[in-house]
């Protein structure tokens, strides 16, 4: 044979093996469901016991009748077993299990358990939660179960859990697979490995695949490496039994390493773990068993070498991996095969087996789990040694206790708090504590010794700490010693636990340094022991991959795992549901009023919660994101530079932001140019001089400015057409040397936000601009006025299958008529989910996972069918499912700790009917949100009949937040309060109008001039005074003032009638003020300052206050016909606050200052629109204080007065309430009633006096000189 021959020999045997190695995933993609057991020898099986010779294990074949017709123990309770050895690794993918013939032997339930070498068991589990499967209800039927994942192993292992109560265990059995194909390397942590070289033709730019298992007893190491171009590589490093994927730049150990991702938990416990790194482009993806974890590098990675040989003084871990390694490929070659035919690429010194070392560890489940061993020295001794590996999640738990010779001595071995504890008690105490956590589920090795009275605890090799004490007797150990726990107390009075019992495996026991053999204890003839699980470590871990989102910690301990949701903005069992609205919108209707806020616009979402301002107007609720420069900011050009280049960072991130612009009904941005000599858009060659990037990160060039449309190349002036030079489109282009600005609104929300601008004409000589960006402002919640209405209990809207298998929240709001009705359901083959209004006071959530139906319910104490919104919030996680309704109190219910977690459905998605044919919801479901996403029930709506989409009425729901007066308007989207009527303003006609007054400042407002012929008439009918002639009055104000005297309001009539509110200082140097009404017929019948109670004053009978002329704040300029010290007051003006003034259905204050050109109202003076008048700014240790007074009278009532003042003015009143109780009585009745001549005549009633003194608004305390007959004057 020549040479060309035996190198095309080569060849195609070279390539021969590569289609056989790249081919050996096809096999586990072929039908595998042959019988593995019927044709098994009678030496493939195994069992703990059995009950004859005619019942032993070989007998449990499915169908089969020989013997006793199946497998029976000797004894029938959890400790017994069944195993079967395949005689090779095998694929098993389906169990089927039968009774034992003729009898009333079968089997309830079980469990399955696998293994390669016939040690170490790894128990089956479903979902990763549920471990035991149903068995059989009869002998003969034969119940079959397809196992979700396939097992991988040479041994099966069955243990019965429950079986029929008139019988015993019965069993006979088959499995269904095929055979495994694998090819192995062991590596003993030495240097030696395995080396790939990937050929310059092999090599990819756009995509590697590496696949492999592997398996160990060590927790650290370094398990591969990928070497990359430029020295970069890739390495798969174990560290503590996680698996991580490190990229390195060098090969040295200072090289600089970046951690992309971690994978996996107690990965050391010498079972198979599949191992996946998937590189596309620059994206990576790391896969350890059926979890997956995404990651990405800032450059092409090409690989050119595969390696699992690792060398200590080059690479990131100074450990390498000790362990086995099976079915390695890269790029679909398998590389173990290649090196088991001496291929050139494939290099290194490998033991084509796995040898693995017998481990037999034992679980503690508890609550009753123990071992007990006996000490077998009999006599007292000098030395004492005992030693264990143990693993938990727990912080505490009783490890090791023993009597010792002396009397009323024992030991006791515990964790508390995570630390090892030791202490030793005879008639005192002795405790030896270890300061390292030991609960984070990681092997930790005890060594415990006594020599001559010393004690030495050590941990770890010393590495988890050590310590020592010393006692006055030499340590003894009598009788036996207790792991984990004691045994009923019945049993074994010798062992006291004060402790809890230990939840968790140990291995490696030692006592007086010789190992104890495990099997023996199982097979009950070494110590004894109960509810263990010997030859397996049952521990899982239940937080990897944790089940908390959105940040949430998780924590846990043997049973259950625990999620700390503080600082992550989510709640709930594993802070799936966020605690924030999804908009500003939403805060309104909660009754917020305007401030900073966190908003969640997707839920529970992946998207975080975002930090914005929400500005709640009468008109809209603005939602406002800024970034790093929203001032207007002069250019300041770099010199060489020909463009300036400003980029916005806002403060929220770029998911966030998409979202929020794409659920708001509108948004818009402020883009404003301010030049001289610098142009804008247009240049000569037609490409424009500056321009802007928004949109989605980068952001999409726009050409065109503020208040113009996209693509226009204009500005707003230029759409206008007012452009300052009508040639050109925008202001600046006219390159004038003046100031002038292009400004405007950026509305196209396809546009938003604005990321960056580019200013072109900024270096010319002269040239000076300024620009501004605003703030991203939006408004309106699209998502949450989302509405439809069901006017049919047979209408429904359907959408796609509803996807929540883990974790599956629903929200909405509902207001209906009706007393019940269901609102969702999905239905699955077995699962479904379904809310319903069960009754008038009921919502009922309802689900099954697997594990049955279970419901969780909230009743109101107030009807539900009220035609009013209504807010429901239903969970549903691994760990409970809840509901809450409206503000009442959350009702929740825990899940089963080892059922089914998965929700599987399939049908269409219902809403506002069911598949069930149950009665269908009759009303109005609106924002309705599955696991965030929201559904658009409107646009479906449209094309359903008995569906409307929308749903008017919402004052019903609202209408309470409307506060002062203020009116619910409705809106088709939400409503609005209506504030002309109310003295306040605000989104809530929540704010007070307040105005700062100065000494002459005037507010006039002009009431309806009834002298509608002339003023000059003598006779005018009365219905001229209709609108003006009033029988209940109402006033209202709010002041604050250090002035004294001062006079507060004042109300003048075509009658000379008038009503003149006062203040006057009470007393020398106090800050109490005495209130004065100067009055004419009627006025209050309430009266009241501050939140004092009221009191009521009896005044005068008359009805009418006639013909109203106008109201005065501050400075009364006109004073004809005024009591001269009235006048004299009314002339030195008002210094200080008023807020809120209200007299009937007029707030002159308001007028004032919102509407001066429209209203009657006329000012003098400085008069300043304040926040004087809000209680945030009234200083509590000021002088001045905000007071806030109101008086009414109502109609045809005896006129009644009241008024409280603040502590002060009442301890300054008291000292003289008896001297007005008796003086006042005989001097009042001749002051109180006077009538003009032009009134007509009425019979004076006499008016019980107020029990206060009298105070004049002048510094005198004498009784006021009153100029005309028919003033009155009341000192209240």
């Amino acid at each position: 044979m020549d040479l060309w021959t035996k190198a095309l020999a080569v060849n195609i045997a070279q390539i021969l093996l590569v289609l056989t190695c790249s081919s050996w995933t096809r096999g586990e993609q072929d039908i595998c469901d042959s019988p593995l057991v019927s044709n098994l020898q009678p030496s493939s099986f195994r069992s703990s016991s059995q009950l004859s010779s005619s019942h032993a294990p070989f007998f449990a074949k499915l169908n089969r009748r020989d013997g006793a017709g199946g497998w029976s123990p000797l004894v029938s309770d959890r400790y017994q077993w069944l195993e079967v050895d395949f005689g090779e690794r095998s694929t098993i993918t389906a169990v089927a299990t039968q009774g034992r013939y003729g009898s009333s032997d079968w089997l309830a339930s079980y469990l399955l358990m696998f293994s390669d070498t016939g040690h170490n068991w790894k128990q089956y589990r479903q979902e990763d939660s549920i471990g035991f499967f149903p068995g059989n209800n009869n002998a003969d039927s034969v119940v079959q179960y397809k196992l979700q994942q396939p097992a991988i192993a040479r041994f099966l292992r069955l243990v019965p859990l429950d079986w029929n109560p008139s019988g015993r265990i019965g069993l006979r059995l088959e499995t269904y697979g095929c055979p495994y194909t694998f090819n192995v390397v062991s590596f003993d942590g030495s240097s030696s490995g395995l080396v790939y070289r990937v050929s310059p033709g092999q090599r990819q730019s756009s995509r590697d695949v590496v696949n492999l298992k592997f398996k160990t007893l060590r927790n650290s190491g370094t398990l591969l490496q990928l070497e990359g171009n430029e020295g970069r590589g890739l390495n798969l490093q174990l560290e503590r039994g996680k698996l991580l994927l490190l990229l390195r730049k060098g090969k040295t150990s200072s090289s600089d390493t970046r951690h992309l991702a971690s994978l996996g938990s107690l990965l050391d416990d010498q079972h198979w773990h599949h191992v996946s790194v998937e590189r596309r482009g620059s994206h990576l993806n790391l896969t350890v068993d059926k979890h997956t974890e995404r990651t990405g590098i800032d450059f092409e990675l090409i690989l050119g070498e595969v390696q699992t040989r690792t060398y200590p003084q080059s690479t990131i871990s100074r450990r390498s991996f000790h362990g086995c390694v099976e079915n390695l490929s890269f790029n679909g070659y398998n590389l173990i095969e290649l090196a088991k035919h001496n291929s050139h690429q494939v290099t290194g010194n490998m033991t084509f087996s796995c040898t693995e070392p017998v481990s037999v560890a034992v679980t503690f489940n508890g609550p009753q789990s123990f071992l007990q061993l006996p000490w077998t020295k009999t006599s007292p001794e000098t030395t004492v040694s005992v030693g264990f590996q143990f693993r938990t999640w727990n912080k505490a738990g009783l490890l090791l206790t023993f009597d010792l010779w002396q009397k009323k001595s024992v030991v006791w071995m515990y964790l508390s708090e995570a630390r090892l504890q030791l202490q030793v008690h005879n008639e005192g105490k002795l405790v030896l504590e270890l300061t390292a956590a030991l609960n984070d589920g990681q092997w930790h090795l005890v060594e415990l010794q006594s020599r001559q009275g010393r004690l030495t605890i050590v941990v770890d090799k010393g590495e988890g700490g050590s310590a020592q004490g010393s006692l006055s007797f030499p340590v003894a150990i009598e009788g036996h010693l207790f792991f984990g726990g004691c045994p009923i107390e019945d049993e074994s009075p010798e062992c006291i636990n004060p402790f809890s019992v230990f939840q968790g495996c140990m291995r490696l026991l030692t006592l007086e340094n010789k190992a104890i053999d495990l099997i023996l204890v199982q097979q009950k003839q070494l110590g004894s022991y109960s509810n263990l699980q010997i030859d397996m470590c049952g521990i899982n871990d239940r937080c990897s991959p944790s089940h908390c989102e959105h940040g949430g910690r998780c924590s846990q301990t043997w049973n259950i795992f625990h999620c700390n949701c503080s600082g992550s903005g989510y709640s709930g069992a594993t802070c799936h549901s966020s605690v924030y609205e999804q908009s500003c919108e939403a805060y309104k209707h909660n009754g917020n009023t305007s401030g900073y806020f966190y908003i969640d616009v997707d839920g529970s979402g992946p998207i975080q919660p975002q930090h914005v301002y929400c500005n709640m107007t009468e008109e809209n609720t603005w939602m406002q994101i800024p970034h790093n420069n929203t001032d207007l900011t002069k250019v300041r050009p770099t010199p060489g530079v020909n463009q300036l280049s400003l980029h916005f960072d806002y403060s929220a991130i770029d998911n966030q932001l998409l979202a929020a612009i794409s659920q708001s009904e509108h948004c818009e941005q402020e883009l404003s140019y301010h030049c001289r000599n610098s142009r804008l858009l247009n240049t000569p060659e037609g490409s424009p001089f500056s321009w802007w990037l928004g949109g989605p990160s980068p952001g999409w060039v726009q050409t065109y400015w503020g208040g113009a449309h996209p693509g226009s190349h204009q500005c707003f002036c230029g759409l206008q057409g007012d452009c300052v030079d009508p040639q050109y489109y925008c202001n600046c282009d006219a390159d004038r040397a003046e100031w002038t600005e292009d400004s405007g609104l950026l509305s196209h929300k396809e546009s938003l936000p604005v990321r960056s601008i580019v200013l072109g004409d900024v270096q010319r000589p002269g040239s000076e601009s300024a620009y501004r960006v605003g703030p991203l402002r939006c408004h309106g919640d699209k998502n949450f006025w989302n509405a439809a209405f069901f006017d049919k209990e047979t209408s429904y809207l359907h959408f796609p299958t509803f996807h929540g298998e883990l974790s599956a929240d629903v929200s909405f709001l509902f207001k209906t008529t009706a007393s019940s009705g269901v609102f969702l359901e999905n239905l699955g083959i077995r699962d479904f989910i379904r809310i319903e209004l069960s009754s008038s006071t009921q919502v009922l959530f309802s689900f099954d996972v697997g594990n049955g139906p279970l419901e969780v319910s909230v009743t109101s104490d107030v009807p539900l069918n009220d035609d009013r919104w209504h807010r429901v919030r239903a969970e549903r996680n691994i760990k409970e499912a809840s509901l809450q309704l409206d503000h009442l109190p959350v009702s929740k219910q825990k899940a089963p700790a080892d059922g089914h977690f998965h929700l599987q459905l399939n049908s269409q998605l219902f809403i506002g009917g069911t598949a069930s044919r149950q009665k269908g919801f009759r009303g109005c479901i609106r924002s309705l949100q599955l696991n965030g996403v929201t559904l658009d029930l409107e646009e479906r709506a449209k094309i359903t009949p008995g569906v409307q989409p929308g749903c008017p009425g919402h004052c019903s729901s609202y209408g309470s937040f409307c506060q002062n007066q203020g009116r619910c308007v409705e809106r088709t989207n939400g409503f609005h309060c209506d504030c002309s009527l109310s003295a306040y303003t605000g989104v809530f006609c929540q704010t007070e109008v307040s105005a700062s007054f100065k000494s002459e400042t005037s507010v006039s407002y002009t009431f309806k001039d009834p002298h509608r012929g002339g003023r000059n008439s003598s006779a005018l009918p009365s219905s001229i005074y209709s609108d003006l002639t009033l029988r209940e009055e109402n006033v209202s104000l709010s002041f604050r003032t250090s002035q004294s005297p001062a006079l507060l309001l004042y109300i003048s009539s075509y009658y000379r009638e008038y009503l003149a509110l006062l203040i006057n200082k009470h007393g020398e140097g106090t800050q109490a003020f005495i209130l004065k009404i100067f009055v004419y017929l009627y006025l209050f019948s309430v009266f009241q300052i501050d939140q004092k109670p009221t009191e009521h004053f009896n005044l005068t009978s008359d009805t009418e206050f006639n013909a109203i002329k106008s109201l005065v704040l501050g400075k009364v300029y006109e004073t004809d016909g005024l009591d001269p010290d009235l006048a004299r007051l009314a002339s030195l003006g008002f210094t200080g606050c008023l807020s809120v003034v209200r007299f009937n259905n007029s707030s002159p204050l308001k007028a004032a200052l919102f509407l001066p050109e429209s209203s009657p109202v006329s000012i003098i003076g400085p008069l300043t629109l304040s926040t004087c008048g809000s209680a945030s700014s009234a200083n509590p240790y000021a002088s001045e204080n905000t007071h806030h007074l109101s008086g009414k009278r109502g109609r045809n009532q005896p006129l009644v007065n009241a008024i409280r003042t603040d502590s002060a003015l009442i301890g300054g009143v008291i000292a003289v309430v008896i001297f007005v109780i008796l003086t006042g009585l005989a001097i009042t009745a001749r002051y109180l009633y006077q009538r003009k001549d032009t009134y007509r005549k009425q019979e004076g009633k006499e008016v019980k006096q107020d029990e206060r003194p009298e105070f004049r608004y002048s510094s005198s305390t004498d009784p006021p000189n009153l100029s005309s007959e028919n003033q009155k004057e009341y000192f209240i």
